[in-house]
């Protein structure tokens, strides 16, 4: 099995080979800091190397009769200095996955990514212009959070959740998933981890406070939600009027039913649940569990009380 320093070595031995011509064993084996075995072990993994189809002419050739005698030797690998071509679905692909990098990363890599982004757009022309960006809210925003990420000092957020809060939290990365951009930070009122939708951050105000040292939060991926301590899982059915939650919120299911749409979601934060509920009132047509509606309605209550 190869290890990712074999497969960087094998990436740079052909074109160096393709460049030498006939190259000294020991020479080559000490140009890339390996022994001449391991170079050897090389040569018989990139013997199986090629262009998709796996038939004798696809394959790189390599005369082991050579190598015996201390020379490299390599055939049929011309095709690797032919113009790399992509399918339009293929180039489409790339280009969304490289704008998604573009939206987050930090100035140094985003030039990069911008750079291969205007070739690609050259190359492919039409099918750049249908690329579809991560949601990641405003670029100004974005450098504005990574500057308070660089120096590690607390900010003030104003954020777009069920309702408008302005929490302060300690920023610690910006990652994408599924094509929205989120900020993991530290969030000083639930002293946790929390995730921060890029697009709903409306402002961010840096503070002179530092944030301490923590330990990193946990990897960020498509289970993030699911991964989170005391989740739990919620159906709620809604009017038509509401249907948008399955569009404004990540959810597990979401189907039509005789009077609007049933959404199933985890819910992490009772509070968030309870206040979602709250903003619907009563577009809000059954929840399940029944248990997760006692804290709403609790609040209900003593919001009328006050009226009484």
């Amino acid at each position: 099995m190869t290890t990712s320093n074999q497969v960087s070595r094998l990436l740079a031995l052909v074109p160096y080979l393709q460049r030498v011509g006939d190259a000294d064993l020991t020479e080559t084996a000490n140009y890339f800091g390996v022994t001449k075995k391991q170079l050897v072990a090389d040569l018989n993994v990139l013997w199986f190397c090629g262009l998709p189809g796996g038939l004798p002419d696809d394959l790189i050739e390599v005369d082991f009769d050579a190598v015996d005698e201390g020379v490299i030797r390599l055939g049929n690998a011309d095709f690797l200095s032919r113009p790399m071509r992509f399918t339009p679905d293929e180039a489409m692909s790339l280009i969304v996955a490289l704008e998604s990098i573009g939206e987050v990363a930090d100035p140094a890599s985003s030039q990069a990514v911008y750079s291969a982004l205007a070739k690609l757009g050259q190359a492919q022309g039409a099918f750049a212009s249908a690329a579809v960006a991560a949601q990641a809210g405003s670029a100004d925003l974005r450098e504005r959070l990574l500057t308070a990420i660089e120096a590690k000092v607390v900010v003030r957020l104003r954020y777009a959740g069920a309702q408008e809060s302005t929490p302060e939290v300690e920023p610690a990365r910006i990652v994408t998933s599924d094509g929205y951009g989120y900020l993991q930070a530290w969030s000083r009122e639930r002293n946790a981890w929390r995730v921060y939708r890029l697009d709903r951050i409306l402002d961010v105000t840096a503070t002179p406070e530092p944030a301490p040292e923590r330990k990193p939060p946990e990897p960020f991926g498509p289970d993030w939600l699911e991964r989170r301590a005391g989740v739990v899982e919620v159906e709620i059915e809604v009017a038509e009027s509401a249907a948008w939650i399955a569009e404004y919120y990540p959810v597990r299911e979401a189907r039509k039913t005789p009077a609007g749409r049933a959404v199933r979601l985890l819910v992490a934060d009772p509070a968030w649940f309870s206040a979602l509920l709250l903003r619907l009132g009563d577009q809000v047509l059954a929840v399940d569990p029944d248990e997760a509606l006692a804290p709403a309605k609790a609040l209900a209550v003593e919001a009328l009380a006050h009226y009484a």
